[in-house]
């Protein structure tokens, strides 16, 4: 079982840095295409959005933070972190469309926003669960085999949940860059170089899900793994 356990904690490292590469590598291709001006800010490419797809009961608001963007299908609210907002610049409309594209899936009942929507309350439970077991686990798994076993199979079929959350988030955000996109072009919004550097940031956007549904499984596997190995011991 040590062979799997170094193995898989190289894997998860490897996850790790994969995602701090794409990370950093995102945050470059937002800093540079927030460098190229355009005439209209994120909130209006929002609105303008919004309004050319027949919606009116979702709000556009502002908060702090860099890339704290989201739409909240609960309120009904496209949330813009400040320099989205109020940016008038590549950056700013790529992802202004890509939060709308959100509200638009909710607006015409897109399938897997509907399963992740309907996930969130089972990854917030799984996510305290998982947060309090392993606490407990690493303090009980050497004294009390069996009962850190137990334990280990509930951590199991919380990561199950996040992961299938994860997985179920990757389809949802490629399908709000493509209509956030598309719109961007048949707005007018976006020409040429401009078009393909707001999708070349979406698409580095895209990739941190990618990571993170890697990782999920990644972590997924390890953990059944390290059940079986255990129960064979």
């Amino acid at each position: 079982m040590y062979g799997y356990d170094m193995g898989l904690m190289l894997l998860g490292i490897v996850f790790a840095v994969l995602g701090m590469i794409i990370q950093f590598r995102l945050k470059s291709k937002i800093k540079q295409y927030s460098e190229e001006p355009l005439k209209i800010s994120g909130k209006e490419v929002a609105e303008k959005m919004l309004k050319d797809h027949g919606i009116y009961d979702v709000k556009v608001t502002s908060q702090p933070g860099f890339l704290t963007d989201h739409y909240n299908p609960a309120t009904k609210v496209v949330n813009l972190s400040e320099d989205v907002y109020n940016g008038r610049h590549i950056s700013a409309a790529a992802i202004a469309a890509h939060e709308v594209g959100h509200a638009v899936q909710h607006a015409s009942s897109y399938a897997w926003l509907t399963m992740r929507t309907t996930l969130v309350p089972v990854v917030q439970i799984s996510s305290t669960i998982m947060n309090l077991l392993m606490f407990a686990f690493f303090f009980m798994a050497y004294s009390l085999p069996h009962m850190g076993n137990t334990m280990l199979l509930i951590v199991i079929i919380c990561q199950a949940a996040l992961t299938l959350f994860s997985v179920i988030t990757l389809p949802v955000e490629v399908d709000a860059s493509k209509r956030g996109l598309q719109w961007l072009d048949s707005a007018g919004i976006t020409y040429g170089t401009e078009h393909d550097h707001a999708k070349d940031a979406l698409t580095w956007a895209a990739y941190t899900y990618f990571a993170a549904a890697l990782g999920a499984i990644a972590s997924l596997i390890y953990l059944i793994l390290r059940y079986t190995g255990s129960s064979r011991d």
